[in-house]
């Protein structure tokens, strides 16, 4: 208790007098009862880890996608401040459990503490064909500390190098106001793969591109998330440095910059149902009530997470060159596939070093 009183302390920050009045909303047990426009309203340097700020998922759910990590809550081998950085450290499930574990063991996490239900999250049983999520990973978030609409959110941070690693800067809705996903929307701010030589045709889509995105749709099946999808390349890749990465959150726009370069502006121009053209979809708009910025005129909350493999984020047909992929998206077994074809994938990680790991110098936002 002593030194969860200490965190917050020194994790503190304050609010300046003054007053122009701000656009922005917040809520949360971080969030500051009075601000004004340019203040800084959350902030964290991670001097220490403060559980107050984030909430630590715990469950093996992998998310729609079927990723292949298992979030186990807070594991301080997965996650530790260090001289100001927060890092985030994947490791073997095999190595905490034995290898027999991830085809006979079984995890069952109490449903006060499992997180995420969907997708057979707080309760597997290993066997040969569909073994116990083989990665141990960590994802954060605020929603309990802290969510806001409208205002500038920068996070500084280096990007792992590891094939078939899956970092990510993103917000979700703090509550379902417009329906469930992707009604509510979701903001990506930066999401980046780990591999070094992976490829689509001539274009490196591993460590060298960064990409943000929006998703909005009345379902699953109709998500306009490909109108406001931009990506930026650059070399040497996102994992050889730290960069800063902003959102630019506006009642008419949304704006992704990294090291203060624009790398998308999302106008809200008509609407985000016109601009998914969902007139045909045959569903009804569910944003008809709200503003000209729908779904992204809710507050969100701040996630970051550090993920591994599935089913979507890394498609067939991109070549990993040296390599190849060892699992198809369309199989049943891709968890064990991707566990078998560690002796290809392994060694890129360079286990000893920090090369695998996310690192987050800061998190920021200011009042709009």
């Amino acid at each position: 208790m002593k030194i969860a009183v200490l965190c917050v302390l020194v994790c503190a920050f304050g609010i300046s007098n003054g007053c122009v009045p701000s656009f922005t909303k917040v809520s949360g047990t971080a969030a500051p009862r009075t601000f004004c426009s340019g203040d800084v309203i959350f902030e964290d340097n991670f001097n220490c880890l403060n559980h107050q700020k984030w909430f630590f998922e715990n469950t093996l759910a992998g998310g729609g996608n079927w990723e292949f990590q298992w979030y186990p809550g807070f594991d301080a081998e997965n996650i530790f401040a260090e001289d100001g950085v927060l890092k985030f450290r994947p490791t073997f499930t095999s190595d905490r459990f034995g290898e027999a574990f991830l085809t006979q063991g079984r995890v069952s996490i109490p449903p006060d503490q499992c997180s995420q239900a969907d997708w057979y999250g707080c309760d597997r049983t290993g066997n040969d064909n569909n073994i116990i999520n083989p990665i141990r990973s960590i994802r954060v978030d605020t929603r309990k500390s802290f969510s806001f609409v409208y205002g500038e959110l920068e996070i500084r941070a280096k990007m792992p190098a590891g094939d078939w690693l899956w970092p990510a800067l993103w917000l979700m809705p703090e509550a379902n106001f417009y329906g469930g996903w992707p009604r509510s929307g979701e903001i990506d701010l930066l999401e980046t793969r780990g591999n070094r030589n992976l490829f689509d045709g001539s274009t490196n889509v591993g460590v060298e591109q960064g990409g943000s995105t929006m998703h909005f749709g009345p379902n699953w099946n109709h998500n306009g998330w490909p109108t406001a999808h931009r990506t930026r390349n650059q070399q040497p890749g996102y994992d050889a440095g730290f960069h800063n990465y902003t959102l630019r959150w506006e009642p008419t726009r949304i704006t992704f910059l990294y090291d203060g370069e624009v790398v998308n502006t999302v106008d809200a121009g008509t609407g985000f149902w016109d601009r998914g053209n969902f007139h045909d979809s045959g569903f009804a708009n569910p944003w008809a009530n709200g503003t000209v910025l729908a779904p992204f005129d809710q507050e969100f909350y701040i996630i970051m997470n550090l993920a591994v493999g599935g089913v979507n984020f890394f498609p067939d047909h991109f070549v990993n060159r040296n390599n190849p992929k060892p699992w198809n998206n369309g199989s049943p077994t891709a968890l064990r596939d991707f566990w078998r074809g560690r002796a290809g994938w392994e060694p890129t990680w360079n286990l000893g070093t920090e090369d695998s790991f996310m690192q987050i110098d800061h998190v920021r936002v200011r009042a709009l």
